[in-house]
C-alpha cells in the first residue's frame, strides 16, 4: 500500500541512496482507435488511398476549447485591458470612444485600449440604450437633449438616436 503523502527525504541522502519511486501504469479500458481518413463521395477532398498515412497516429486533443493563435499571442497588457473593459461594461454603459478613453485614463496605451475594446463583441446600440436609461433615472432630458448628451459621451448620432428611442 502506498502512502497518500510520502514523507520528504532528508537532503543528506544522495540520489542513489534515496528510495526509488515506482512508476504508475495506466491501464486503458478500450483500445485507442485511429481515425480513418476517408473522404465522402460528394467532397472534393482526395480519396483515402491518395492520402499519405504516417506510421505514427497524430495525437488527438482532449481540450474542449482551443485558443486561436491570435488569442495566445496577446500581451499581458492587452489581456488586462480586455478584462478591465469587460468589467467596465458589466458595471455601466459606455460608447466605444468613451471606453477607450476610460482605459487610457486607467493607464493603458491607446493601442492596448483600442485593441481591448475592439476585441469585445459589444452592441453599441444596446450600450446607448442603457446609457440613455441611466441618464433618465437620475435627471430629466428632452429627447433631443438626451441625444446630444449621448453624442457628447461618444456615441454616433445613429447610436444616440437608437438609445433615446429605446429609453423614451
Amino acid at each position: 500500500m502506498t502512502e497518500p503523502f510520502p514523507s520528504p527525504q532528508p537532503s543528506y541522502l544522495s540520489a542513489a541512496a534515496a528510495p526509488k519511486k515506482q512508476k504508475k501504469r495506466v491501464r486503458l479500458g478500450a483500445p485507442v482507435l485511429a481515425l480513418a481518413l476517408a473522404a465522402p463521395a460528394w467532397s472534393s477532398a482526395p480519396a483515402a488511398a491518395d492520402v499519405a498515412r504516417p506510421d505514427i497516429a497524430a495525437p488527438v486533443s482532449t481540450l474542449a476549447v482551443e485558443f486561436s493563435p491570435a488569442k495566445r499571442d496577446i500581451t499581458s497588457s492587452q489581456r488586462n485591458a480586455i478584462r478591465s473593459a469587460q468589467q467596465y461594461l458589466d458595471f455601466s454603459a459606455f460608447s466605444r470612444s468613451g471606453l477607450i478613453h476610460q482605459l487610457e485614463y486607467e493607464g493603458f496605451s491607446t493601442a492596448d485600449a483600442t485593441f481591448a475594446v475592439d476585441s469585445l463583441n459589444v452592441d453599441w446600440n444596446e450600450q446607448a440604450a442603457k446609457s440613455a436609461k441611466q441618464y433618465l433615472e437620475y435627471t430629466s432630458f428632452s429627447r433631443s437633449g438626451l441625444i446630444d448628451q449621448l453624442v457628447y459621451e461618444g456615441f454616433t448620432r445613429a447610436q444616440a438616436e437608437y438609445g433615446a428611442n429605446a429609453a423614451y
